[in-house]
């Protein structure tokens, strides 16, 4: 019993299809347009940790055939016979690697290609390179939103269903309350509070879910 939360499996990785969407459905659209070799062919993500940027980016990254490494902080990612440059935390790059994203840049729109990029604010207010600024402030820039209580909620209650588990509002907001509010988090504790009712063939109630907490701490 104490093992349920540590034996857990990991959580799945990062696709577009378990991209929470809340309020960025544009985003999330345009995305998929790019990714396809539609327009638009050059987008920039930016918003708080925790609003889905990484996710987005290690989502186009899993869908590659073959990654490139043009230095420790820059990929390139051929995937369907397009070429597809991917750079997350571009408030991170040091000036060589601005450099190499700006000349990415201007490859990317050389050769048709796509260019999906992420930092923590937008393209202006990073201290980046003006040139590199001023470039990735050209393609459509999108601020992402992270989910708020509703839509964690909502989330949890969908993934709940999904396991076939029966999950009372109570339990929701006690977990949206009083533990970690990162949905990975929150849906690993969700699937070892649902073994462990299965287990015990008991219903999942607070008292349970404060039982399986109490536990884990104790390992």
């Amino acid at each position: 019993m104490k093992q349920l939360l540590l034996d857990i499996k990991p959580a799945p990785a990062p696709s577009l299809d378990n991209f929470i969407v809340g309020r960025n459905a544009e985003a999330l659209a345009s995305l998929k347009q790019a990714i396809a070799g539609g327009q638009p062919r050059f987008i920039y993500f930016w918003g708080e940790s925790g609003s889905g940027k990484s996710h987005l980016l290690s989502a186009c990254k899993a869908i590659s055939m073959r990654v490139s490494s043009m230095n420790n902080q820059l990929q390139l990612v051929y995937s369907a016979g397009t070429t597809l440059a991917v750079a997350d935390d571009v408030h991170l790059l040091d000036n060589e690697a601005q450099i190499a994203l700006f000349n990415t840049y201007n490859q990317q729109k050389e050769i048709g290609g796509t260019l999906i990029t992420a930092g923590l604010h937008a393209p202006t207010q990073m201290g980046l390179r003006d040139d590199l600024a001023t470039r990735l402030a050209w393609g459509l820039v999108y601020q992402l939103h992270p989910l708020n209580d509703d839509e964690k909620a909502s989330a949890l209650k969908q993934h709940a269903k999904e396991r076939g588990m029966k999950l009372p509002d109570e339990v929701t907001d006690y977990c949206l309350r009083f533990l970690r509010r990162d949905l990975p988090s929150l849906m690993a504790i969700l699937d070892a509070l649902d073994e462990w009712s299965l287990i015990e063939k008991k219903p999942v109630t607070v008292p349970m879910l404060r039982k399986l907490l109490q536990l884990n701490l104790d390992v």
